[in-house]
């Protein structure tokens, strides 16, 4: 009994460092939305625009702060059919879903002030763990 005792304290504590290992090694999700600013917001004065992202944007952004980077762009200049992106940086994709959940309570997606255009997903290099997986 005491044998089998030592081997399930081995297997349990090997099974708890690989996940602390594979927790640790996440690479972090990088996300692109690409999205077109409508009439609805191009309408909207500069002051407007700039009170929205302040009381309506930056509170999302701080709550989910923690664990999900937000970077927005500007490439109206650069691009016929997206206008503006946001770069999301996470490893926990339950909070960038609250984020997305979020921002569809505003006026982003209600107005709406932006076209979502698409939803980029991926992840730096993720071939190498998989080069690693399979030699």
């Amino acid at each position: 009994m005491r044998i089998l005792t030592i081997i399930l304290l081995a297997a349990l504590t090997l099974t708890g460092n690989a996940r602390t290992k594979n927790a640790m090694e996440q690479k972090p999700y990088t996300i692109l939305v690409l999205m077109s600013a409508t009439p609805c917001w191009l309408s909207l004065t500069r002051d407007q625009r700039s009170s929205f992202v302040e009381k309506d944007l930056l509170p999302i952004v701080q709550r989910v702060g923690e664990t999900v980077n937000v970077r927005f762009f500007d490439s109206e200049y650069f691009h016929s059919s997206v206008s503006d992106f946001m770069l999301i940086t996470t490893t926990n994709l339950d909070e960038y879903k609250l984020l997305i959940e979020l921002l569809r309570d505003t006026k982003v997606y209600s107005a709406p002030y932006f076209e979502i255009k698409d939803i980029i997903v991926g992840q730096e290099n993720l071939f190498e763990d998989f080069n690693d997986k399979l030699k």
